[in-house]
């Protein structure tokens, strides 16, 4: 039984800002459906080419018939309520789990990219919790899975800085311009301040600085709230440049793991 009260809040946290970045993802495949119908853009008769196996294929086919697959998307749209209503349990989370499988393979891997990964990480992380559980070990499943979700995602932040420090267009500040050139607002005026040089590569440097520094948000909770807070606004301003608005939501979803587990170094 659960009692230590800073994870309690930090699974709920984590359960109800999962439940919404997954009900988000869920809304936005509803209103693909003529997309993803036979006469589609992304139809299922072409896409069923990449399963290797014919038993595979014909499974596949009963799973991404039209209405059916409504139907399941549906369901993860109420298993996403009932997330956030009632927190976790393993038949749920088993159940999302290999709903998100069924997305991932219906959209050759990743239809999102860098959302798809952290959804899949938290799920991971709480199937974890619930299989380690379900043998009697509440607290370990739980300090497992929400371990496993920081790693993920530090190591991910860290990563991503570490790229940037290895290519020069980065560290001149030149891959920001391109990409906020490339940006729904974009491109960027002749008098913009990121056409600047020496500004572009202030910033470019301060996302270096800040993702390669991730590890360090287990230093302390207070640090962990402020490296959260930060992220939280650099995934806004992609949100808000980019449109990609899936990403904000998946990865604020593994925020609450980040600032328990740096609870555990007091």
């Amino acid at each position: 039984m659960l009692t230590d009260t800073p994870m309690l809040l930090a699974i709920r946290a984590l359960e109800i800002l999962f439940a919404w970045s997954l009900a988000i993802q869920t809304l936005e495949f509803l209103r693909m459906g003529a997309a993803t119908s036979p006469d589609g853009l992304w139809s299922w008769a072409l896409q069923r080419g990449d399963i290797p196996r014919l038993w595979m294929q014909r499974v596949l086919d009963v799973a991404f018939i039209p209405g059916l697959h409504r139907v399941h998307l549906l369901l993860r749209l109420v298993g996403a309520l009932w997330l956030a209503l009632h927190g976790s349990s393993l038949g749920l989370i088993s159940g999302l789990f290999v709903s998100n499988i069924l997305v991932l393979i219906r959209w050759r891997g990743a239809f999102n990219g860098g959302s798809d990964f952290l959804t899949l990480v938290v799920l991971t992380g709480l199937l974890m919790s619930q299989l380690i559980g379900a043998w009697g070990h509440v607290v370990l499943g739980w300090q497992a899975g929400l371990w496993y979700i920081t790693i993920q995602a530090l190591t991910s932040y860290f990563m991503s800085g570490w790229v940037k420090l290895m290519r020069r267009e980065w560290r001149s500040g030149a891959a920001m311009t391109i990409f906020l050139n490339a940006a729904i607002y974009g491109p960027l005026s002749p008098r913009h301040p990121l056409r600047n040089r020496a500004l572009a590569g202030l910033g470019s440097w301060a996302f270096i600085v800040w993702e390669c520094c991730a590890p360090l948000a287990l230093v302390s909770p207070e640090f962990a709230a402020l490296f959260c807070t930060v992220a939280a606004v650099f995934h806004f301003l992609v949100f808000w440049f980019f449109g990609l608005n899936r990403f904000f939501w998946a990865w604020l979803a593994s925020f609450p793991a980040i600032v328990w587990s740096a609870t555990q170094f007091q």
